[in-house]
């Protein structure tokens, strides 16, 4: 049995290699990122098991990997890439990998927040262009963080808010129960909150879940940060109410089409901090990313996980 990474970028190169074992199954370290769906059947002729990071998989494509039968993404968001479910009629499975970069990626967020609040970004750019840009901050010790979905990295997200003085509220799909946080109805998050952060897997019943009708029922001058994935949000309604006010800023790791193109309106939305889907990319997330990974590969070829 082999194994292919089918996408590695330099860092992540170098720690698949760092951490692969000498015992473990082979693994061939594609290193070349950028590459291309229709470059993937010839990359995984003969292999079993794909290691994925960002490279979309159509299923078409995936009927031509003959020998493929298991596909490692790195990270909880497969959907973005691949169907899972029409993977799974061709006999491939797919696995993710969860908790990774929880701590990494709810600093992220807790980072966009602070940025939005205090119009760094907007500063900055204004001071590189000559201009001495001032800006009124908001003031978040005291105020209603709302967290959209609540697993391991809301978690964290509620952990460094609670130091910072903030009442944390959230709403999740199940029940939930978490010390200091009051979980609420969806609407009620969006009616009561202050900073409205997104923590959702994307799935067919989450896609485009903030719906232009409930941007519109955000508390005006909400600030919002999604470090989850674009398509939780309906895109032109969130420009559109920036551009309004309704939304004071937004602070967003993560878009509908990734990488970002240069002349995407967000780009020239000026009360937006953009920053390049790189929440988890931390090298403790990495390390934990792609030893999990191993150890999907490990279980699969029957070596059993490192202990």
């Amino acid at each position: 049995m082999k194994a292919v990474f089918v996408d590695a970028n330099p860092t992540l190169a170098a720690v698949a290699q760092r951490l692969h074992r000498s015992d473990d199954l082979p693994l061939t370290i594609n290193r070349q990122p950028d590459i291309k769906p229709e470059q993937l059947p010839a990359l995984l002729e003969g292999v079993e098991i794909a290691i994925v990071d960002h490279t979309h998989l159509p299923t078409d494509i995936a009927r031509a990997c003959t020998a493929l039968k298991h596909v490692v993404f790195l990270g909880t968001g497969p959907r973005s890439y691949m169907n899972p479910e029409e993977l799974a009629g061709l006999g491939i499975t797919v696995h993710i990998i969860k908790g990774y970069g929880d701590t990494a990626v709810a600093e992220c967020a807790f980072a966009l927040m602070w940025a939005a609040a205090k119009g760094f970004a907007q500063m900055d750019r204004g001071m590189r262009a000559g201009q001495w840009l001032r800006t009124d901050g908001v003031q978040l010790t005291g105020k209603t963080l709302g967290l959209v979905g609540f697993g391991g990295i809301a978690a964290e997200v509620a952990r460094l808010a609670q130091g910072a003085g903030m009442r944390v509220i959230a709403w999740n799909r199940s029940p939930r129960q978490h010390p200091g946080v009051q979980f609420v109805s969806f609407e009620q998050v969006l009616a009561d909150s202050d900073v409205v952060s997104l923590h959702l897997l994307l799935t067919d019943e989450t896609r485009g879940i903030l719906s232009r009708e409930r941007i519109a029922a955000l508390r005006d001058g909400v600030i919002l940060v999604n470090t989850a994935r674009g398509a939780l949000v309906d895109e032109a309604a969130m420009i559109e109410a920036l551009h309004s006010g309704k939304i004071r800023h937004a602070g967003l790791d993560v878009y509908e089409i990734e990488p970002l193109p240069a002349d995407h309106p967000l780009t020239r939305v000026p009360n937006v901090t953009l920053s390049a889907h790189s929440a988890f990319r931390t090298p403790e997330a990495s390390d934990n990313l792609f030893e999990a990974a191993l150890d999907h590969c490990r279980r699969i070829s029957g070596q059993g996980a490192r202990r």
